[in-house]
């Protein structure tokens, strides 16, 4: 197909406040515009208070609104928008390289798949927690093969049946809506496939208070997930049982010295914490060290502290995910701040 316009493929970007980085991914995507490679360029706008329309309307876009349901109620927006055969999905904060969507267009018909999901660059290459999330992200996405059970909304072509055949995404999760879609795809039967060299520079976050707070709320969405797919709490293609075991013990270490004092047993929850501090560093060392001899920079060892602060909010997210799960159903309740779209 190279060089051949591609039958049908919309693009379909949710945005909310992406005034920052909308344009530079609008300015990628506008060749494949042109060339005939996409057929039209969706954006939703998910009630900014930016500039980010005004962004997006300087650009040959559609551009329509969602009304603050979050990126996944604006995706479905997108998407039957587009009225296309495939639909990419690409996310406001990510630059597309040139040819990331002929690679995945390649696998997709190499590999008969209904939808194909892609990778990243790092666009904040020089921030030590950009570079942190990015390495990371890059070493799991390499170990995985071209059948996985995982997905990314930020780079990620489907067929439009198959969008159809799952009614879309699964509009009351705030995050993880791309997870719960993969999982619902591969339960159906249907084929997902990955490909690690379609790459789309995304801009991640350099600042790592706020990136732990995102942890925090990915923690808490993430118990929502597991209630409608338990099936998945051991594991998927990109994570393991070790990653899903650093939580507790983050929560452990903290817990256990104050569990001491109050029971009466001191120096047993002081021994309890540091057990679990310990188990919990060593549940870094690995990654770590990979990550050191892989960019051969000594501070990537930084990834110990962490990997371990991670673990602590996202098992503090998942505590109160927990307790948001067991509420529902018992009749209405306030929204905590980890459910509230950011």
């Amino acid at each position: 197909m190279s060089g051949a316009p591609y039958p049908q493929v919309g693009v379909v970007i949710p945005g909310h406040n992406c005034g920052a980085t909308l344009g530079a991914c609008l300015q990628a995507l506008l060749p494949l515009l042109t060339s005939g490679q996409v057929t039209k360029i969706v954006f939703v706008d998910d009630h900014s208070s930016d500039d980010t329309r005004r962004v997006a309307e300087g650009f040959p876009v559609q551009v329509l609104s969602s009304p603050r349901r979050g990126a996944g109620a604006a995706r479905n927006v997108g998407w039957r928008a587009a009225q296309t055969e495939h639909v990419w999905f690409v996310d406001s904060d990510c630059v597309a390289e040139p040819d990331a969507l002929s690679k995945l267009w390649r696998s997709s018909a190499e590999l008969d798949a209904a939808v194909v999901g892609g990778s990243y660059a790092n666009q904040n290459h020089g921030s030590l927690v950009a570079d942190l999330i990015h390495e990371e992200m890059v070493a799991r996405h390499r170990a995985m093969g071209r059948d996985v059970t995982f997905a990314i909304t930020a780079n990620l072509l489907c067929r439009r049946e198959s969008l159809e055949a799952l009614a879309g995404f699964d509009e009351s999760l705030r995050l993880g809506q791309d997870l719960d879609f993969a999982y619902r795809l591969v339960q159906s039967g249907s084929r997902l496939g990955f490909e690690a060299t379609s790459r789309v520079a995304h801009f991640h976050e350099t600042r790592l208070w706020s990136y732990l707070v995102k942890q925090a709320r990915q923690g808490f969405w993430r118990m929502h997930i597991y209630r409608r797919h338990p099936q998945r709490m051991t594991g998927d293609t990109y994570s393991g049982l070790l990653d899903y075991v650093q939580p507790p013990l983050a929560l452990a270490a903290f817990a256990a010295p104050a569990l001491g004092m109050l029971w009466g047993a001191p120096v047993l929850g002081v021994s309890g914490g540091l057990m679990a501090a310990a188990a919990l560093v060593s549940c870094q060392l690995p990654r770590a060290s990979a990550l050191v001899r892989s960019t051969r920079e000594g501070r990537y060892w930084s990834y110990v502290p962490f990997g371990s602060a991670r673990a602590l909010f996202r098992g503090v997210g998942m505590l109160l995910g927990m307790a948001a799960v067991s509420t529902e159903g018992r009749g209405q309740r306030s929204l905590t701040p980890l459910e509230r779209t950011p």
